[in-house]
C-alpha cells in the first residue's frame, strides 16, 4: 500500500473544507507522531459517540461531525482521517464486524482509523471514545483499540481503505436520527471468507 494513495479529498472526507483545515493547524505538534496522537485525542476525546450520548444529528462527511460535535465511530473515523490527511498524514479507514451484544449475532461494522506513521508503519487507532469497558489510546506501536474480534462470526476486515465503505456512508446518510441507525447498522457477508 502506498501511504500517499491515502492522502486524497472524497465528499465524506473532506479535509479540503475550511473548519477541517483550520483545526487541523490547531492540533499540529512537534512531529508527525505528536500530531498523530493530537488528532486522535481530540476525536476521541471532543467528538460525542451518538449512541452513547443518544444524539441528533446523523453526521457522515468529516466537516459536518466537527460542525456538530457528534458521530458514530464511523462518522468519528471520517474525521479523524480528514484531520491527519490535512496535515499530510497517510490515514485510512478500517473495519471490524462484531457482534451488536453479547457472543451472538446480529453482526454489525465497526469503524476506526489506521494512520501511516514511520519507523512503525501502518498503525491502527479507534477514535471512538471511551466509557466502562473500552479503553482506546494511542500508544504506538502497540494497538490499543475499542474492541477486540473474540466471538465466532467477528473478524477484522482486510485491508486499509482509502474512501469509507458505501454501506456505511449509505446508513449514516439514509436515516435521520441515532436510533434509527442504531436499529440498521451497516453489516457485510462474511460467508465468502469462511473457509
Amino acid at each position: 500500500m502506498n501511504p500517499d494513495d491515502y492522502l486524497g479529498v472524497c465528499s465524506v472526507i473532506d479535509h479540503d473544507a475550511a473548519e477541517i483545515r483550520r483545526v487541523a493547524v490547531q492540533l499540529c505538534g512537534a512531529d508527525a507522531i505528536d500530531t498523530a496522537r493530537r488528532c486522535f485525542e481530540f476525536v476521541r476525546d471532543q467528538i460525542r459517540h451518538s449512541s452513547d450520548f443518544q444524539l441528533n444529528p446523523v453526521t457522515c462527511r468529516a466537516s459536518d461531525v466537527l460542525m456538530h460535535g457528534t458521530g458514530y465511530c464511523y462518522a468519528k473515523s471520517h474525521l479523524l482521517c480528514a484531520l491527519l490527511r490535512a496535515n499530510r498524514i497517510p490515514a485510512g479507514m478500517c473495519y471490524q464486524r462484531l457482534t451488536v451484544a453479547g457472543d451472538q449475532p446480529p453482526f454489525c461494522l465497526h469503524g476506526f482509523n489506521a494512520v501511516y506513521l514511520p519507523p512503525w508503519g501502518w498503525y491502527r487507532i479507534d477514535p471512538r471514545g471511551n466509557r466502562d469497558g473500552i479503553d482506546a489510546r494511542f500508544d504506538p506501536p502497540t494497538e490499543r483499540l475499542a474492541f477486540t474480534t473474540d466471538h465466532p462470526g467477528e473478524i477484522d476486515l482486510p485491508g486499509i481503505y482509502a474512501q469509507p465503505l458505501p454501506q456505511v456512508v449509505a446508513c449514516l446518510t439514509r436515516h435521520n436520527s441515532w436510533g434509527a441507525v442504531y436499529r440498521d447498522l451497516p453489516d457485510v457477508d462474511c460467508t465468502a471468507r469462511r473457509s
